[in-house]
């Protein structure tokens, strides 16, 4: 199969004129490799078919399509042909692989290839194709098939790009002339092996002529030298990038660049005033701030740090720091200041770089100094003691106003006013001393005793008597001297406990004393049983000169049942001038000890419980005390509490209600409040049971008459009979009821007696009976009940009513 490339004739026409003869050999003699290497197997080759195997080893199986083509026809890329093809159209063109359906196309006939789509080299710069030449009829390849690529062919249609976007660079000032800055570099989507389409040069657009950047690598440099930071501290440059090696027509891009010029110290520090002045008080306290000077620095950072000194007089009064936030000389003052000794000063400072650099030490001195005047303004100063502190000793025996020392104070100011003297009682809360007002003599108010307090802070105040106002503090230690006035004493309360198994001659108690004086050469305590003592039969007691002593049994056999509680006296003396003494009881408990001397119990014998009782038993008899006693007391408790009825709807319990019915109005709204039913007349027969919605089933605890089919009316039986049997059915059914409380209660209810011949009034008769009643009896009545008799009775004069209120 031959391949033939429109882009090839184009490139190659220098060497149509050399390849015309064999032209007829169709488009080149191009034959694919494939089909070049079976045909020499099976010809014998000659000088003809070795030049034309000569041509066939050049092999050209890539086509050529030029990018961005905007015709309106399809653009032709080359064509295909087989040598079986005889232009009878038996033999059929296929194409296959990328793009050969959506972007190229091959006439089936012809063989010719065209691009149907805009092509873009930077989107994708081939496409493998295989082509394919078969039999129309039977789709049988005539030819193996061959695989070729199709190139986009790169045009000038991108500019070149910055990627980075905007550049920050820094470099120092002072900077020699060339010094590197920063490279900038740009991107050409174009093809860089063809052409100069991607072929990028630099140049400065603005920025000259401080920096200049290197055509091909995009480095940028300085051009001037010695560029001041001081002067100008930033530059914005813009580069531009061109392609096509920056001949006219190609595409372009640019960015910008800002370059910092970064701080050197190149700028000595420099005082704005060779001389200044401040004014102080006298009174200023040490450590404060007297003044504050600074010394401008071009430079900044570190280059601009300060250290400043004090280079003359009043090193040792004044001292001078750098204030780090600020660079400020801060003048401090280390000594209080007098204006009566002097007042005024005048300070040489001097300020130094702190980071000096060699390469600038040329350029001059990185230091400068100034002078500072301090003029001491005077003050009315508070009065000053001779000596801040005084110490004073005392005898503790010394009388009540004896002096033990004298303070001093002075008005440091030129008027020397005169000072009075007084204690700060805060300091003597039990006014023990004086002072007295003008001579400033210390004296004894109070007795002295040293085991209560042995040294005395006292703080004297010394105001001036012509501004009371100025005071000053002045102090005094008193310390008190001892004198031998304590006897010595037990050091402890000793709990002595003898065995009663003791031997004679056994050490029952070491005891040592205390003494509240203070001995210069220690304390010495002497030990003895006074006279009265001695001779007693049970106890000695043996001095171990080591201010201890030691008391030992003179016998054995000891008995809680005899005694159980021994006393003993010690007697005590000091080493003292004049020595004291005392006498100390040791009390000695007779205790039951086991085997190794243990005690077991002490003082009095333990009450024995009975032979057949333990302990157990014991606890046991004592927990059912308890228990009754504690049921005995919830009983009680119980009893006690107030009882509350179980019913809480007020409504329904009408036990405790009474009902005055003495009037003859109201009607039906008497019903309103109470269970009329309860109240109903007792001339009607009764229902035993009050509750008609439940039948009670509860056995009653008494015995009721039993209750007839057909009970008499009350008011046919006598009074005592009715009433009683009036009260035994309301106890039966307060007794059966279930919500009833379960306590007794006294139960009231009106009864108006069975003697009235007009028997009951009331309304509440209808709520109990739904029989019809004869009012015909009131006409007999008189004429007071006229009007009832009309209203109610059967008549028939009287019908319309009746059927009114029916």
């Amino acid at each position: 199969m031959r391949w033939c490339d429109s882009g090839s004739l184009g490139r190659a026409g220098t060497l149509l004129a050399l390849l015309l003869p064999l032209w007829e050999l169709g488009c080149w003699g191009l034959i694919s490799a494939s089909g070049g290497q079976n045909q020499a197997q099976h010809t014998t080759v000659g000088p003809w078919e070795m030049l034309r195997r000569h041509k066939r080893s050049w092999v050209w199986n890539q086509f050529f399509v030029l990018e961005e083509y905007t015709g309106e026809e399809p653009l032709y890329v080359g064509k295909l042909h087989s040598d079986v093809d005889k232009g009878d159209g038996k033999v059929k063109y296929v194409l296959s692989g990328e793009g050969s359906t959506s972007i190229f196309t091959i006439d089936e006939n012809t063989g010719d290839i065209h691009a149907t789509k805009r092509l873009d080299r930077e989107e994708q710069a081939y496409y493998t194709l295989q082509a394919q030449a078969v039999d129309r009829i039977t789709n049988i390849p005539v030819e193996p098939r061959s695989e070729f690529l199709v190139k986009v062919q790169d045009i000038n249609d991108n500019e070149p790009k910055f990627m980075d976007g905007h550049y920050m660079a820094e470099v120092p000032e002072m900077s020699e002339l060339g010094t590197m800055v920063v490279q900038v570099a740009a991107t050409d989507a174009d093809d860089p092996t063809y052409g100069n389409s991607a072929r990028v040069v630099y140049s400065i657009i603005s920025g000259q002529p401080y920096f200049s950047v290197e055509p091909k690598t995009g480095i940028i440099r300085t051009a001037l030298p010695n560029m001041d930071r001081e002067v100008k501290d930033q530059y914005v440059l813009v580069i531009q990038a061109k392609d096509m090696v920056g001949q006219m027509g190609g595409l372009s891009g640019t960015t910008s660049v800002t370059i910092t010029l970064t701080d050197v110290n190149d700028n000595p520090p420099h005082f704005s005033r060779k001389n200044y002045q401040y004014t102080v008080l006298e009174s200023l306290p040490v450590a404060s701030v007297v003044a504050r000077v600074k010394a401008v620095d071009a430079d900044i950072g570190p280059n601009a740090e300060m250290e400043y000194r004090i280079i003359e007089d009043g090193p040792g009064l004044f001292k001078i720091t750098t204030d780090e936030d600020t660079q400020e000389g801060v003048i401090i003052l280390q000594k209080p200041l007098d204006f009566e000794t002097k007042n005024s000063f005048n300070v040489r400072i001097e300020a130094t770089n702190r980071n000096i650099e060699p390469a600038f030490v040329h350029l001059g001195s990185f230091s400068d100094t100034t002078s500072v005047k301090v003029t001491v303004k005077d003050v009315n100063e508070s009065p000053v003691f001779s000596t801040q502190l005084s110490r004073m000793v005392i005898s503790e025996d010394a009388r009540v106003g004896t002096s033990i020392g004298r303070v001093s104070a002075h008005d440091p100011d030129t008027s020397n006013s005169a000072i009075r003297y007084s204690i700060d009682r805060n300091t003597d809360l039990e006014r023990i001393f004086n002072v007295d007002a003008l001579s400033g003599v210390i004296s004894i108010a109070k007795p002295l005793d040293r085991e209560v307090n042995s040294v005395h802070n006292l703080t004297i105040l010394a105001m001036e008597s012509q501004d009371p106002t100025k005071i000053g503090k002045g102090f005094v230690a008193i310390t008190v001297l001892d004198i031998n006035d304590n006897a010595p004493v037990f050091a402890i309360a000793y709990e002595t406990l003898l065995c009663e198994n003791a031997a004679p001659g056994q050490v029952i108690q070491t005891i040592s004393a205390v003494d509240k004086d203070e001995s210069p050469s220690g304390h010495l305590f002497y030990f003895a049983l006074p006279a009265s003592v001695v001779s007693n039969s049970n106890f000695t007691l043996r001095d171990n000169k080591d201010n201890t002593a030691s008391i030992v049994t003179k016998r054995g056999g000891f008995r809680r049942q005899e005694q159980m509680l021994y006393r003993l006296p010690v007697l005590i003396v000091d080493n003292g001038s004049p020595a004291l003494s005392s006498t100390n009881t040791l009390s000695v408990n007779v205790c039951d000890c086991d085997s190794d001397g243990v005690a077991q119990s002490c003082g009095a014998m333990p009450y024995t419980l009975p032979a057949g009782l333990s302990t157990g038993a014991l606890v046991a008899i004592l927990g059912c005390i308890i228990t009754l006693l504690v049921m005995v007391l919830m009983i009680m408790s119980m009893r006690q509490r107030k009882k509350e009825p179980l019913i809480l709807e007020e409504e329904r319990d009408v036990r405790e209600n009474t009902v005055l019915y003495d009037d003859e109005g109201g009607g039906e709204e008497d019903t309103e409040a109470f269970d009329m039913v309860a109240l109903r007349n007792l001339n009607v027969i009764r229902d035993p049971k009050v509750r008609r919605d439940v039948i009670p089933d509860t056995h009653t605890f008494f015995p009721y008459p039993t209750s007839s089919s057909s009970q008499p009316v009350h008011n046919t039986l006598p009074d005592n009979v009715v009433f009683q049997k009036f009260i035994w059915d309301h106890l039966k059914d307060a007794d059966v009821e279930p919500s009833a409380p379960p306590y007794d209660s006294l139960q009231t209810y009106t009864f108006e007696g069975s003697g009235s011949v007009a028997e009951s009034l009331s309304s509440l008769e209808s709520l109990s009976t739904d029989s019809e009643q004869n009012y015909d009896y009131l006409s007999t009545w008189g004429p007071r009940f006229k009007k009832l008799a009309d209203l109610y009775g059967n008549s028939d004069g009287n019908s319309n009513g009746n059927s009114m209120l029916s």
